[in-house]
């Protein structure tokens, strides 16, 4: 048997549910005793603000490390490879670790980090487990439309139709283990086979897919797939499009991060919550935002409204009381492709 911590990397799409997957999981541990490492994009770590809300007994605070300063897989050595050993290093070492990464991450980087000496002799990967947003890529908007693109291509030969969004969300699919199709009480059931063909053309050959409404998924489909990923080669797109050109793909990484921005904006307590909801839904159409997620503080409200938004699909509830040594304001982080109006976007709160 194998001393061995085993790691679950948990990645997806901006918005595919990850944080709602990790949640359920930590409330249906069972006495198993979870580490998370959570790594947001974007200036405020909402994602770990949500989990560390959760009240489970199986994951204090002290359980969850935030990485709020980039990418795991672009800062492996100033903050994975310390972060991993300081929770190896504690007297009640954690029966399983999860890693939440950042929805605009590469996972292949952050898989091939296991095998950094440091760490090597003490984590296994057990699986990669890829969320797919299976509404979102029923309308084609995280996923390489193919009507669109042969429409563009019939217009004009020279278009470029390789997008960063259909690169992302295939190197998030090709490296699973285990992929998770969320919110199919969305959608009917002919979508989901719609969706389940396309995300079945970039997986790799013995990959399964489950659906779940709402996060909600049993421990053991999750964990415990013993695939001990790190020994694979698991390659990103621009690695096989290397590769397959006899270059060596150690000296081509290509991490677009460039192609997405994120900001955050702080305001007030707002008084008028559904005129509020309006605005964000008309903003965020108008200026084509990715996700957009925070809370806000509401007027004559005890908790905090948490909004979380992909999309022009926004979902708002009230989710913890604020502590009386709160300052009771309003943050939310906008993410979106590069280029966005920031200043007309900011003006609209």
């Amino acid at each position: 048997m194998s001393n061995k911590i085993p790691v679950t990397v948990i990645t997806g799409f901006l918005g595919a549910g990850k944080t709602t997957l990790i949640r359920n999981l930590i409330e249906s541990a069972n006495g198993k005793r979870l580490a998370l490492i959570i790594n947001e994009f974007g200036d405020v770590g909402v994602d770990g603000e949500v989990l560390k809300s959760c009240g489970d007994e199986n994951c204090t605070e002290d359980d969850i490390v935030e990485l709020a300063n980039g990418c795991i897989c672009c800062t492996v050595a100033e903050d994975f490879i310390p972060t991993m050993e300081k929770l190896l290093s504690r007297d009640q070492r954690p029966d399983h670790i999860i890693i939440e990464t950042s929805g605009l991450a590469l996972p292949q980087p952050l898989v091939r980090a296991f095998n950094w000496p440091e760490i090597k002799t003490e984590v296994t990967v057990d699986g990669v487990v890829t969320i797919v947003d299976a509404p979102a890529v029923s309308e084609g908007r995280f996923a390489a439309n193919e009507h669109q693109v042969q429409a563009q291509r019939e217009q004009d030969e020279a278009l470029d139709h390789e997008t960063p969004l259909g690169e992302l969300f295939e190197d998030q699919v090709n490296c699973a283990d285990l992929i998770v199709l969320s919110k199919t009480d969305l959608i009917d059931d002919q979508a989901i086979t719609n969706v389940k063909a396309l995300v079945s053309k970039e997986t790799r050959d013995g990959v399964q897919m489950v659906q779940s409404q709402k996060g909600k998924l049993p421990l053991n489909v999750l964990l415990g797939l013993d695939m001990k990923a790190e020994d694979d080669n698991r390659m990103s797109h621009h690695e096989r499009h290397h590769a397959a050109q006899g270059d060596d793909i150690h000296h081509h990484h290509h991490h677009d991060h460039d192609d997405f921005e994120s900001f955050s904006i702080a305001f007030e307590t707002i008084d008028d919550v559904e005129g509020f909801k309006a605005k964000l839904v008309e903003t965020i159409k108008t200026h084509d935002i990715l996700r957009l997620k925070g809370f806000v503080s509401v007027k004559d409200k005890d908790m905090r409204l948490q909004i979380q938004a992909v999309g022009p699909r926004l979902d708002a509830y009230y989710d913890k009381p604020w502590n009386m040594e709160e300052t009771r304001t309003s943050n939310l982080v906008v993410i979106g492709q590069a280029g966005m109006d920031r200043e007309q976007i900011v003006k609209k709160f």
